[in-house]
């Protein structure tokens, strides 16, 4: 049955994104992926610090070995990202961040399909991540899918909409996006049989978890909203920010309340 929770889990992600991206116009996709990028930055910060981080270290690990993990963590995110391995695509044409014009289609355009690369390697990773979270509690699993189903709604929307206006038709665009995002189940299927043996890692791999969902919120997320705002435009920010929180608080409530 684990197996069967970490396929569905791992499905979910690229689907939802790929129908939201479907179904509307690039002009609404780009209102929604700016309040998707503080709803999912809250979620994964939230994930990340109140959930699977303490799960970690309630094990019998040793605190010095965890944070030593974290550390690495961080630095093997960054590095992945500087070998534009692990990109983050929130951007497009008109968002505001001031790139200049046909900035998505260089992005796109350089080194052929990396961007597509980059987020099949980043979505093998969450698959993994997703398979070991399942295997050490299933409690956790379902948190550690709903912090990465609301990171890659807007990642893979972001994705979509930086192939259109590289010149991919809507179609193409959504075909690369579903099958990169079928990496996620390669990745959580292969973590179900060659992580599952291992049960005395499952510490760290939690641990490689939330370095990864700080990584992305921190070094990405934040930065894109650290835009000179309107007061109304910030509240709104914060809003969905702590809606973010407010979820991951309210869902590990309710998996605590059905445990008991």
């Amino acid at each position: 049955m684990t197996l069967v929770w970490i396929v569905l889990a791992t499905v979910a992600g690229g689907l939802l994104s790929v129908t939201i991206a479907a179904s509307l116009t690039v002009a609404m996709l780009g209102r929604i992926v700016r309040g998707m990028v503080s709803l999912s930055a809250g979620v994964l910060l939230g994930t990340a610090l109140l959930h699977v981080l303490p799960e970690a270290f309630e094990s019998s690990a040793g605190a010095r070995e965890l944070f030593l993990t974290l550390l690495a963590g961080l630095l093997f995110f960054w590095l992945l990202e500087k070998a534009e391995l692990y990109r983050h695509a929130h951007h497009h044409e008109g968002d505001g961040h001031h790139h200049h014009h046909h900035f998505d289609a260089e992005q796109a355009g350089r080194g052929g399909y990396s961007v597509l690369v980059g987020d099949s390697i980043h979505n093998f990773c969450d698959g993994v991540i997703i398979a070991a979270a399942f295997l050490a509690d299933v409690k956790l699993g379902f948190v550690t899918a709903l912090a990465i189903v609301a990171h890659e709604i807007p990642q893979e929307v972001g994705d979509y909409m930086v192939l259109i206006n590289a010149g991919f038709s809507r179609r193409r665009a959504l075909l690369f996006n579903a099958l990169s995002g079928l990496a996620a189940v390669l990745g959580g299927i292969l973590g179900y049989f060659i992580v599952g043996p291992w049960e005395d890692l499952f510490p760290y791999l939690l641990v490689v978890a939330s370095s990864s969902f700080i990584y992305v919120a921190v070094a990405d997320l934040l930065p894109q909203l650290q835009q000179r705002l309107s007061l109304r435009d910030t509240a709104v920010q914060v809003g969905w920010l702590a809606a973010g929180l407010l979820i991951v608080v309210a869902v590990t409530g309710l998996l605590h309340g059905h445990a008991h």
